[in-house]
This record gives structure tokens, sequence and C-alpha cells, in this order.
């Protein structure tokens, strides 16, 4: 029997211990916000599913098996099909399933699942590639598809979480992108970038906010674990999501694109903070100036690095900050 490649069993490690702290995550969270067992139990068995897939194109020999075993096409309805898989588990087992709403996901999935089939790489393609991607993000898209039964559950970011592992696979292994570094875990170099360029905005970007009325010091006094299960979830989602689209994809193409990577840089900042105009109201110019600046930090440790990790410890150092020290 062929051993098993090391890095395919950390993806299997991986998916074990994340399935058992979530499940843990899931039943604190449920009796936390009184959710139902009759709720509660297709709601994690969902989350529990995404995560499978969200872990894919973390882990190269993941990705290389999936490429072996299934040819672009396949590969790409395989992918489409699992991006429906967590909203029928959670739709139909909660009462929620809409025939319209699976429909949209459906055209939405299949879209970015074949876009690099049936089109091939260009700046064109990939510019509209971008906007499909963003589209129903600051649609709101996903709101309107994975409704809640309880009004303190939100259950949208399933979507969110699948459209983010579904253009990483598509982009990683159809598109073949280069230049991105897409991972969960930064090397020991990449969270030194990371760290020094964090240092670098915090005088900067926090003066800034606070000289503009957008924040107020006020210390969030909480358990420790809490804090690092805030730096877990910023790292592993929010940051990189957002690195992937706005460094390792719209910086690193438009620097490919133009041959002037201080443009890109600065490109890609620019629309970063347009992206959070909608940030609690809208026009929120407050709050886009500092992101803008944010971003040209995070664009520079994506450039040093190589890659988008050291810009999420950047980010996701940023964001816990704020949450821990601001409102």
């Amino acid at each position: 029997m062929t051993p098993m490649p090391a890095s395919l069993r950390s993806f299997w490690i991986t998916l074990i211990a994340g399935w058992i702290a979530l499940g843990a995550a899931g039943v604190l969270y449920a009796r936390l916000k009184f959710v139902p067992p009759a709720l509660a139990v297709p709601i994690a068995a969902a989350f529990l599913l995404e995560f499978s897939f969200y872990l894919l194109p973390g882990f190269a020999a993941a990705r290389e098996r999936l490429e072996r075993s299934l040819t672009a096409h396949v590969r790409a309805l395989a992918l489409a099909l699992s991006a429906l898989a967590p909203y029928l588990l959670y739709s139909l087992l909660t009462g929620q399933f809409r025939i319209a709403a699976l429909a949209r996901l459906a055209l939405l999935a299949a879209a970015v699942a074949f876009w690099y089939v049936i089109r091939r790489p260009s700046v064109t393609a990939d510019l509209a590639f971008l906007l499909l991607l963003a589209a129903p993000v600051l649609s709101r898209f996903f709101e309107r598809i994975y409704t809640s039964p309880l009004g303190n559950i939100d259950v949208a970011v399933l979507g969110k979480l699948m459209l983010i592992r579904l253009a990483a696979t598509i982009i990683l292994t159809v598109r073949r992108a280069e230049g991105i570094g897409f991972g969960f875990l930064p090397e020991w170099r990449e969270w030194k970038v990371g760290i020094v360029h964090y240092l670098m905005f915090v005088p900067i970007g926090f003066s800034l906010a606070a000289g503009i009325g957008l924040l107020r010091f006020e210390p969030f006094h909480d358990e420790a674990w809490k804090v690092a299960a805030i730096f877990a979830g910023m790292l592993w989602v929010v940051a990189l999501s957002e690195e992937f689209y706005f460094r390792g994809l719209l910086q690193n193409w438009i620097a490919g694109w133009t041959g002037r990577p201080q443009l890109a840089l600065a490109i890609a900042s620019v629309l970063f903070g347009l992206a959070h105009l909608g940030f609690r109201t809208f026009p929120n110019w407050r709050f886009a100036l500092v992101a803008a600046v944010a971003g040209w930090f995070y664009g520079r440790a994506y450039r040093r690095a190589g890659g988008i990790r050291a810009a999420m410890v950047a980010h996701a150092l940023t964001n816990v900050t704020a949450r821990v020290f601001f409102v």
C-alpha cells in the first residue's frame, strides 16, 4: 500500500481536529443563544460539512489529488455541486428550503466553477471573474438565500465561506494562478513580515482613525481564549478571504498586466477601502479611508513575503486590536 503523503495526512488531521473543535463551539454557541436542538443540529451539521470543503484549497496535496482524479470539467461540476450541499442540508432540515433560492445559488456556483473551464485567462476574463466574486458579497446576496429561522442566528456566513473556498479552488486548480501563496498557516518568516507591517500601520492607522472620530479607546475586558478565538476567525476567514481577493488576485494581476507593482499596490488599496464603505452605515468614508491606508500596509506585506499569508497576519492583528481596544 502506498503511504499517504505527509501533507495529505495533515489535511485529515486538521479536518478531524476542526470537527471536534467546531462541534464543541457549536454546542456552546447553541446554549448561549438558546437555540433548540432541532435547529442547532442541522445548523452545526451544515457548518461542519462546509468546513470540510473549506479546508481543501489550503492543502496542496488535497488539491493535487483532486486534479489527478478529475478532469477540469468534472472537477468544476463536482465543486459546483459541493457548493449546494451545505445549503440543502441546512435548509431541508430547518424548513428554510426554497427552490428559487437553490436555483440562484446553483447559478452562482456554476458560474464560478465553470468560469475558467469555458473562458481562457485574459485581462477581461480575470476582471469579470473578480466582479463575479464581488457582486454577491456587496449585494448581500447570501442573506436572501440562507434565511434564518431565528433572528439571532446568522447563517448567511455559510454562503460566504462557500464562495471563498470555491473561488480559491478554481483559481488554484483550473486557472492555476501564481504568486498567491494561499494557505492557512503562515510560515515563521511570514509571521515576522506580517507583524512588522502591522506595527508599522498601528501608529499611523489608529491615530488617523482617532483623529477623524472613527474610533475611541475602550478596552475589551474578557477572557484570553475569546481574544484567541477572535484572532483565529479573523486570520482564517476574514483576512484569508479579503487578502486572497485584494492582494492575491487583484494586486497580483494588476502588477502583471501593467508591469508596475507600485501602481497595483495603490489601486488595490483604494479599492479595498471603497469595499468597506458599507461598514455599519453607508457611505462610511471614515472607515473606508482607514481601510485604504491599512490595505497599503497589507499590500506591502504581500509583496515582501511573496504571498498572502503575511498580509493575513497583519490584517488579523489589526482587526483584533481594533476589536479589543476600540469601539
